[in-house]
């Protein structure tokens, strides 16, 4: 059976939280959606949105982590997933396995995606490169 005593009820709106600096990349912005504390860290969930024009993207890296999806809300994103690049449009939901390497190098300016891992502090390391990144599209 499922234990509902160890988490609390949650309901942020759009106005209870603002986009913010100061999350993993310096290139996004971040808005907290509260579940990490509802869940008392078992679970993060952010809306990521692009704030600068990708110029050399997140590099490569892994994430220790037990559970990863993004779902892309408005734009796109370009992805290397080990050796495969990827294209996550509007719409689409992504199960980032845990541990795969990638590296997120191109996206639209118009970019805001929800991001929910487990745990909420999980870990982000750099790995060696897994082959060449195609180029960033140009923002005009």
């Amino acid at each position: 059976m499922l234990d509902r005593t160890s988490t609390q009820f949650s309901h942020v709106k759009p106005g209870d939280t603002a986009f913010t600096s100061g999350g993993l990349r310096d290139f996004f912005l971040y808005r907290d959606l509260g579940i990490a504390d509802a869940t008392h860290g078992k679970v993060i969930a952010h809306i990521v949105k692009a704030n600068m024009a990708p110029e050399k993207g997140t590099g490569w890296h892994r994430h220790e982590a037990d559970f990863q999806i993004v779902i892309m809300l408005k734009g796109w994103a370009r992805f290397m997933y080990e050796d495969k690049e990827t294209l996550v449009e509007a719409g689409d939901c992504v199960h980032q396995r845990p541990g795969i390497r990638h590296y997120l190098f191109d996206y639209s300016p118009d970019m805001e995606y929800l991001e929910i891992v487990s745990p909420a502090d999980f870990k982000s390391v750099d790995v060696e490169p897994v082959c060449a990144i195609p180029e960033p599209t140009p923002w005009k």
